[in-house]
């Protein structure tokens, strides 16, 4: 019986490799240009450089985590998620769309996936698949929309944190007037780019440290006032070497290094987080048996 069974899976398991790999080739000439243009963006736009660093951990993650054992393939709805990539791909090139071909990229490989092993493999792949989303650059119109009210945050909380130190202030909407000087808050000091790789932190430390669901979405959320917190300190720490200090200080890589450590501040934060989260869960869940 057993050795009547083994020829019998060897030529399934090497038609189904045959067909991912010419699948991926197809996937490749598909989307070469929204690949391409990704790739670029993550490697020149600082916005959207954690792309670099997420994807290489999604698929090492994906890769270790391996295939559900029990994965069976769902072919007809593995061919829907293709075929709509696929129109979806056709649409972005015809408006010339970047993000839209983009999402049908990601769609497309959702749909491989789908088509060899089930819609089960993408759950069992839920955190390679987190990362890849947060991967995906959004459209400036997004992105825009979405640092305005981070630039106001920051400014009046930077401000703020100013008063309380008795440093004469005016502030109005992103522009704080000090003594002799302005300090404009721009786009790229929304602390937008911080949040988004303190959001990625902390995906990956919940999935990786934690095991409730509630634990690791209550990681994620408290993300979110970190990075806002740590971006309005940087404001003020900014101020007040203008006023105090250098003005120079506040420029170039001066201003970018100031950046960076307040960063590493935030993630000690978060792991500070994610270390009382592990003890929690020590305490009020049952331990994994290795029996």
């Amino acid at each position: 019986m057993t050795a009547s069974a083994l020829p019998a899976q060897s030529p399934s398991r090497s038609l189904l490799a045959g067909a991912l790999a010419l699948t991926g080739c197809a996937w490749l000439v598909l989307f070469a240009q929204p690949l391409t243009n990704t790739v670029s963006l993550w490697w020149s736009n600082p916005e959207a450089g954690h792309g670099l660093l997420l994807v290489p951990i999604a698929l090492w993650l994906a890769w270790r985590k391996g295939v559900r054992p029990a994965a069976s393939a769902n072919v007809a709805a593995g061919l829907v998620m293709i075929a709509c990539a696929v129109a979806l791909r056709y649409l972005s090139a015809i408006a010339a769309e970047v993000f839209v071909g983009r999402a049908a990229m990601f769609l497309a490989a959702a749909g491989i996936v789908v088509w060899a092993w089930g819609f089960r493999q993408l759950l069992w792949w839920w955190l390679p698949m987190m990362l890849l989303v947060l991967s995906v650059p959004l459209p400036e119109l997004i992105l825009s929309s979405l640092a305005l009210p981070l630039q106001l945050q920051a400014s009046r909380f930077g401000a703020a944190l100013m008063v309380m130190r008795d440093i004469p202030v005016t502030l109005s909407g992103n522009v704080i007037r000090l003594p002799g000087h302005e300090l404009f808050v721009t786009e790229a000091c929304s602390g937008l780019r911080s949040l988004t790789a303190l959001l990625a932190l902390g995906i990956l430390l919940g999935g990786v440290m934690l095991r409730h669901p509630l634990s690791r979405i209550a990681l994620v959320i408290i993300t979110i006032p970190i990075g806002v917190i740590i971006n309005g300190v940087r404001v003020f720490f900014t101020g007040y070497l203008v006023a105090y200090v250098d003005p120079k200080l506040a420029e170039g890589f001066n201003h970018l290094t100031e950046g960076w450590l307040l960063f590493l501040v935030a993630f000690a934060i978060l792991g500070l987080f994610t270390w009382g989260a592990v003890a929690i869960e020590r305490r009020v869940l049952p331990q994994p048996s290795h029996a």
